[in-house]
Order: C-alpha cells, then sequence, then structure tokens
C-alpha cells in the first residue's frame, strides 16, 4: 500500500486566514451598493445618511456586513487583566 507524500510546506492554522485588521473605509457605502443588491431603504441610507438612530442601526449593521464580506476585523483588544496577587505586589512597597 503507497501512501501519499505531503507536498509543499505545511501550514500553520494561525497563518491561512488572517483577519485584516487596517483598512480604508472612506468608501464604503459606494462598495456596499455595488456589491449587494440593496433595498430603497438601505439605497436612501447610503446616499443620505441615518436621520434616526434605528437608522444608525441599520447603516452600522450594513457596515458591519460589508467588513465581514471583505475580511475586515477589529484587531483583538490588549490582554490588560492582572491578579490581585499583582496588585498588592505593586502597592506593598509603596505605603499604602
Amino acid at each position: 500500500m503507497a501512501l501519499r507524500k505531503k507536498v509543499g510546506k505545511e501550514l500553520n492554522p494561525e497563518e491561512v486566514k488572517k483577519p485584516i485588521t487596517e483598512w480604508d473605509d472612506s468608501n464604503w457605502r459606494e462598495e456596499y451598493a455595488g456589491m449587494k443588491l440593496v433595498s430603497k431603504l438601505q439605497r436612501d441610507l447610503l446616499e443620505n445618511g441615518p436621520k434616526s438612530l434605528s437608522q444608525s442601526w441599520i447603516m452600522q449593521a450594513m457596515h458591519n456586513d460589508w467588513m465581514k464580506k471583505k475580511g475586515y476585523r477589529h484587531p483583538e483588544p490588549p490582554d490588560v487583566s492582572s491578579s490581585l496577587s499583582e496588585f498588592f505586589a505593586k502597592t506593598k512597597d509603596q505605603g499604602i
């Protein structure tokens, strides 16, 4: 029985699909209107902007959909957690 050879470089799962964390969204409205069939309400919002809170929610949903389709993602926030023992170690020499 013949075994298959591994051809090419083995891919690391983290390298397979890295999200794009920097982008230019200055013309996202035109791109979104061209990449997807939008309703009359959505087209009006894309052209004129929202006039109420609920319309801004719809705009945000469209912006998030555009980001998802383009492969953009906000960067992960830094890990700023600490333990109580670290806090006590830092404040021990301060005379508190």
